[in-house]
């Protein structure tokens, strides 16, 4: 587990409001807690006991809030941008073999599923937050996006 992978924990954290998470991953073993102390520990790696190590302070750009904690969104007089509220991978289509949600042209409805952003194995609907016709993909399939990446262009209506 590298810091990169940390950071993203704790942007998960941020994100859905978790107080605490405990991750295990190729032997070695994490367990957050947020308020009081910034420490972490890691009991057990490769089967050696760790002593607990006093984490950084990692600022976490955190989402502003929308009516349904959705993702976050910019305007442009008539254009909205979506933006990706996590770290993961982006899926245009429920499942390999079904069509994509939406398609450049299409019009959508606020609460229209728009894609699906994977998680740590966990799959997080992202939905419109206005009506209008979708301008512009800017997403391929299976892509890793980061936080606040710019996944989709409506034309407000």
């Amino acid at each position: 587990m590298n810091i990169k992978e940390i950071k993203e924990i704790l942007q998960l954290m941020a994100d859905h409001d978790l107080s605490e998470i405990e991750v295990e991953k190729d032997g070695m073993k994490i367990k957050l807690v947020k308020g009081g102390s910034n420490k972490v520990t890691a009991p057990e790696f490769g089967g050696m006991s760790m002593a607990s190590f006093q984490a950084p302070s990692v600022p976490v750009k955190e989402l502003k809030p929308t009516s349904e904690g959705g993702p976050s969104k910019q305007t442009s007089d008539d254009m909205v941008y979506v933006k990706s509220p996590m770290v993961g991978t982006f899926y245009a289509s429920p499942a390999p073999d079904q069509p994509p949600y939406v398609s450049v042209g299409k019009k959508v409805k606020e609460g229209d599923v728009l894609c699906i952003i994977e998680a740590m194995k966990l799959m997080n609907e992202i939905k419109a937050e206005t009506s209008g016709t979708l301008a512009e993909v800017l997403v391929k399939n299976g892509q890793p996006v980061e936080f606040d990446q710019t996944l989709f262009k409506i034309h407000r209506s």
